[in-house]
């Protein structure tokens, strides 16, 4: 990646990265990534997705848990672009969710954008604050740390 923030990461390189496919794969391009420190992410909302069967007929809504679901994928891939070769056979597991807080419904139309910036790192911990967004309108929001681990 270059040290500029502007690389995007495309969905075949995204799959490469994290281990997560459909219908939990939830994050469809990097917009920026800054190795190590944050990312911006795009998660393309479509009335496809399976959750919308359930949640709710008549009124589709994005779950929450799902929306910091996608928080956390983007959280990994800052992590694995830091680590580089090192993080090859590892996985991400979260450990806490903490403030999370749902602001506006996520709708099938909807091009969320997922902000996540490293809080800290220590050894193999690392806690995020994660922001998702549509528009300008904050929908999500959520401060959560991971450990990296080997499978």
């Amino acid at each position: 990646m270059s040290e500029d923030n502007t690389t995007q990461i495309d969905i075949t390189r995204i799959m490469q990265m994290i281990p997560h496919r459909y219908p939990i794969l939830l994050v469809d391009r990097i917009l920026e990534i800054d190795a190590g420190e944050r990312a911006v992410a795009l998660k393309n909302v479509t009335m496809n997705e399976p959750h919308f069967q359930g949640h709710f007929p008549g009124h589709p809504v994005m779950p929450g848990v799902l929306i910091v679901e996608a928080m956390a994928q983007t959280s990994a891939i800052v992590c694995v672009e830091s680590l580089g070769v090192a993080a090859e056979g590892k996985v991400v597991y979260f450990m806490t969710i903490d403030n999370a807080r749902f602001r506006k419904p996520v709708t099938p139309g909807d091009s969320l954008i997922i902000e996540v910036t490293k809080i800290r790192s220590r050894a193999n911990v690392w806690k995020f604050q994660g922001v998702a967004k549509v528009g300008d309108q904050v929908c999500a929001e959520a401060t959560f740390s991971a450990m990296i681990t080997d499978k």
